[in-house]
């Protein structure tokens, strides 16, 4: 897609050309990045390279894009003085592939000053190596410039990052476009997993089940994602995709990253999450703020730096990762929730799942905004890098769905009500196999308003009944719903039926 207005983009043309100017580094290797970034290391019990950042989580609300809000001369300043230090200082330049679907693949440039080249290390092995074309987007990334900002030039395919050393920054820079590009061509960007469900259905047939799951960072969506839901032969469950897809207007979900994940760390668990516990621990990964003393013992389970402690695991190190990246189709969506007067799964209709979409409701964690995480927060589509309208979105998506016939649940991976019933992993992976199988018995629940189990094979789902657990529960629901109602206000483009459908 290297054509898509690449003649067209004169701002990138100031870039240096990294195959011939002589500040310029081009597509090192990983061993040669590692050198580069060697005063910078710890080197783990592992033997793999663990990095701490000044700057320790996105900067969401320094990042600017030319969609949303008017470029003024500051925001415009910021973009030229990021090309301009881009041609006066040592610089490495890194060209990856995001994406195989033929109608979704990009070429992603990224320059960043030989001093960070740790973050080029990390950056680079998420997406699979270029195979030559031009690029299509753009990102250059200043931790040493004297102030942060992000700003975004979409229809330009350019990224200015300045002022932070996050990896996630570098990451997010590209994957926002891409979705930004989906859009343009009539999908939807998610911020999603994917993975492909082969189960026995009711009959004992073989069946298999496309899975996609919006949540916001650090919410369960990696270990819901790459879970194997302990089946065996001929069932299994792969993933295909960890952050980021395109749902096509085909219903084709293409995927972004190709080589890796960027997962959260803190509390990472051997027994809970065996799958991204082997991958951390094998020599490829790479760290960012994980507690790592000199002698190179690691702690997964200590914010010495933050809570978002990070790290950059590969994909073939997980069994549960197929060597595809694109689901063929989409059967099943998940909303990811951590709202605790929501049951562990509710069943809703097209009208339902656009509310769900539009509501993003969750809990903040330290990968948004530190200073809020454990706060109750929305964000539509569970998505915090939407171009564009954002009641625009919604009524794509509740087209989508419909004609694609997509099943949507919303499903709590949190707990219930004060905190008196947690909801653990395996009683929420029993939940997406048998939703896979077909064999959960639905009914319609007056009081909660929602389509509720009223059986799931291996889960005791009545002890789940969030009344239950919540005291004043329909006063308490009645305000939650009030609140939706008030906050899709905001959105003039949603359509008036998606609004209604507040449960």
């Amino acid at each position: 897609m290297s054509e898509t207005g690449a003649e067209t983009r004169p701002l990138v043309r100031e870039l240096p050309d990294p195959t011939t100017a002589s500040n310029v580094r081009y597509d090192p290797s990983f061993e040669e990045l590692r050198d580069l970034a060697a005063d910078d290391e710890t080197t783990t019990e592992f033997g793999s390279p663990s990095y701490v950042s000044e700057t320790r989580s996105r900067s969401a609300d320094l990042t600017k894009n030319a969609v949303d809000a008017a470029f003024d001369e500051r925001d415009h300043a910021f973009v030229d003085d990021a090309i301009a230090r881009a041609g006066d200082r040592e610089m490495v330049c890194v060209d990856r592939l995001m994406g195989r679907h033929p109608d979704a693949t990009f070429c992603c440039r990224l320059f960043i000053p030989v001093e960070h080249a740790h973050i080029a290390l990390g950056w680079r092995d998420l997406f699979e190596p270029s195979d030559g074309r031009e690029p299509d987007l753009y990102t250059v990334m200043d931790p040493d410039y004297d102030e942060t900002a992000v700003r975004v030039l979409p229809d330009e395919g350019f990224t200015a990052v300045l002022g932070t050393d996050y990896i996630g920054e570098a990451k997010k820079s590209f994957l926002r476009l891409y979705m930004y590009r989906i859009k343009e061509q009539g999908g939807l960007g998610l911020h999603a997993g994917s993975k492909r469900v082969r189960v026995r259905n009711e009959e004992g047939d073989l069946q298999t089940v496309g899975q996609v799951f919006m949540g916001l960072s650090a919410t369960g969506k990696s270990t819901l994602t790459s879970h194997g839901c302990w089946l065996e032969d001929p069932e299994d469950a792969t993933m295909l995709q960890d952050d980021v897809c395109g749902l096509l207007p085909d219903g084709t979900v293409a995927g972004s990253e190709g080589e890796g994940l960027f997962i959260k760390t803190i509390g990472l668990d051997d027994e809970e999450q065996p799958e991204l516990y082997e991958a951390a621990t094998h020599e490829s990964a790479v760290f960012e703020n994980v507690a790592v003393d000199d002698d190179g013992t690691v702690h997964f389970d200590e914010d010495r730096y933050t809570s978002n402690s990070r790290a950059v695991v590969q994909r073939d190190r997980l069994e549960s990762a197929d060597e595809k990246i694109d689901l063929k189709r989409m059967d099943q969506a998940f909303f990811i929730t951590r709202n605790p007067l929501m049951p562990p799964v509710a069943k809703l209709t097209d009208d339902q799942a656009a509310v769900a979409f539009m509501l993003g409701e969750s809990i903040e964690t330290s990968a948004g905004d530190p200073s809020r995480a454990g706060e109750s927060i929305r964000v539509v589509g569970t998505n915090p890098f939407i171009i564009g309208p954002e009641g625009e979105e919604g009524n794509i998506f509740r087209d989508l769905i419909e004609a694609l016939d997509i099943e949507c649940y919303v499903i709590n991976t949190g707990y219930l009500g004060e905190k008196s019933k947690d909801i653990g992993v395996e009683e929420s992976v029993t939940v997406l196999t048998e939703t896979a199988r077909g064999t959960i018995e639905w009914t319609d629940d007056d009081r909660t308003g929602l389509t509720i189990p009223e059986s799931v094979p291996g889960f005791d789902i009545g002890e789940y009944y969030v009344p239950d657990h919540v005291e004043d529960y329909d006063e308490a629901v009645a305000e939650l719903r009030a609140e939706r109602r008030d906050y899709l206000e905001q959105f003039d483009e949603l359509r008036e039926e998606i609004a209604d459908a507040v449960y």
